[in-house]
């Protein structure tokens, strides 16, 4: 069986993921911030290890390398994120201890975690990195520069390590707005009952593991649009 490690897998887009691959047979490693959270979002998918923590704790991250061991890690997909605060501030009056968290979350804990892991994506022959990033990344939204800027620097990280390790695929994954708790955290008060459900795109993931393009930063949308489509 395949095996995969999903970082904030106890709702949104990493719950979505996670009951896929289960589905589909994969073992997985999974965390989120919230134990009876997290055990009640997979409580129903086989071969599933729940390890509830905070990916920027050293000894979580330590945690879940230790129940990879000395099997060959097939995929990582750092999905866990903080958004900061809501409603979004300017950066005129970003509090800057808030803005260390942010990137805490989302820059420092992936790199360390996929720094933990890399022998073990290296074992096999299909080790995969997905860093979850946002359009916030490449757009500028006013309001956005503490989430958007730290998304910006995990996809250069993410382009470097495809680059310093030819040997996986390292990619920064667009998921596109979604309906889930962190987007309307991000949208207070408004109604965000358009946008798609995150289980809509996990067959733009699926197809992207399937067809192991290069690394790179990567758009659902774009994977999800049929063949021949303008």
């Amino acid at each position: 069986m395949p095996l995969g490690l999903i970082t904030g897998a106890s709702k949104g887009f990493g719950r979505a993921v996670a009951r896929e691959l289960a589905a589909q047979g994969w073992d997985l490693v999974v965390d989120a911030r919230d134990a009876d959270q997290l055990a009640s979002a997979l409580a129903q998918s086989p071969n599933v290890t729940t390890i509830a923590g905070d990916v920027t704790d050293s000894l979580h991250r330590r945690s879940l390398a230790h129940a990879i061991g000395d099997r060959a890690l097939d995929l990582l997909v750092n999905n866990a994120s903080h958004l900061g605060p809501s409603p979004q501030p300017d950066l005129a009056t970003y509090d800057l201890d808030e803005l260390r968290r942010v990137y805490d979350t989302n820059v420092f804990a992936p790199l360390a975690l996929t720094q933990l892991l890399l022998p073990a994506l290296a074992r096999g022959d299909r080790g995969t990195v997905v860093n979850v990033t946002s359009d916030a990344s490449v757009e500028a939204y006013a309001g956005w520069g503490g989430y958007g800027s730290s998304k910006a620097a995990l996809d250069q990280l993410s382009r470097i390590l495809g680059e310093e390790h030819r040997e996986l695929r390292v990619y920064a994954f667009d998921p596109g707005d979604m309906r889930t708790e962190m987007h309307q955290a991000a949208f207070p008060g408004e109604d965000i009952s358009d946008r798609p459900e995150p289980e809509t795109v996990v067959p733009g993931l699926l197809r992207l593991l399937g067809d192991r393009p290069s690394s790179g930063r990567i758009r659902a949308a774009d994977l999800l649009t049929p063949v021949g489509a303008c």
